[in-house]
């Protein structure tokens, strides 16, 4: 049986940009629909399946990064959709911005084709399965720690009082890093290497914007707590006793 090929969402402004963007991801096994807008965009999602989303910056009405937001927040099916943004900004406050606002990857205008489809390729695999160097045979099931529970089979986490909570898939991996390394302190580099599989550079702060974002997520309970802790100069680490099932 053929498998089903990877659906992508491009939504641009630019009728040339989706029309040879798409031309080449088709020609590369990827699926490819199209949006002008953001209209055009959640009539699409509600039609079909898609797995990941490309977003431009730049679009008059709703713009990419208000796109991303909204789609974070408003705890629809599609609040953990893999986003990757593009834009011809190469202010790198509007890359930080695009991380914040809950994007797993960011790339400039003009882009090489090839390095769009590397690059959603990648994304597609972290946010699939972790890193080969966390799949163990033994991998629990279930983990419990400070009241919370994280469920590995339907990918759920619930907070003490039993309410679902809506994490990114970028945020669930940390999360999940974190159980599986309690008590430990983890480099910005490790987290990196364990949750993305790839090494960063001194400037490099999508952790730390992870990071922040999972703790607002987690809520009061965990920060009263002091549940992932910053360890100056080293890290962060989860600082609870974890039962895993």
């Amino acid at each position: 049986m053929t498998p089903t090929p990877d659906h992508v969402l491009l939504v641009d402004d630019d009728p040339e940009i989706r029309q040879l963007t798409a031309k080449y991801l088709e020609q590369n096994s990827i699926q490819c629909s199209t949006a002008a807008n953001s209209h055009e965009m959640r009539r699409m999602l509600q039609m079909q399946r898609v797995d990941l989303l490309v977003l431009d910056v730049m679009m008059p009405g709703e713009d990419g990064l208000t796109i991303c937001r909204n789609l974070r927040a408003d705890g629809s099916a599609y609040a953990q959709l893999p986003i990757l943004m593009l834009t011809a900004r190469t202010d790198d406050a509007d890359r930080i911005l695009g991380l914040e606002m809950g994007a797993d990857d960011y790339l400039g205008k003009p882009f090489v084709p090839r390095e769009l489809l590397a690059r959603i390729r990648a994304i597609l695999r972290r946010s699939r399965a972790l890193p080969a160097n966390l799949q163990t045979t033994n991998s629990p099931n279930r983990w419990r720690f400070s009241g919370y529970t994280l469920d590995a089979l339907s990918r759920q986490v619930r907070n003490p009082d039993g309410i679902l909570l809506v994490l990114t898939s970028g945020e669930y991996r940390v999360l999940q890093v974190l159980l599986n390394h309690a008590n430990k302190v983890l480099s910005r580099e490790q987290l990196l290497e364990l949750t993305q599989g790839r090494s960063g550079d001194a400037f490099d702060r999508s952790i730390d914007l992870l990071i922040s974002r999972l703790r607002l997520r987690l809520g009061e309970p965990a920060r009263r707590l002091g549940l992932i802790k910053t360890v100056r100069s080293e890290g962060y680490v989860l600082a609870t006793e974890v039962q895993a099932e």
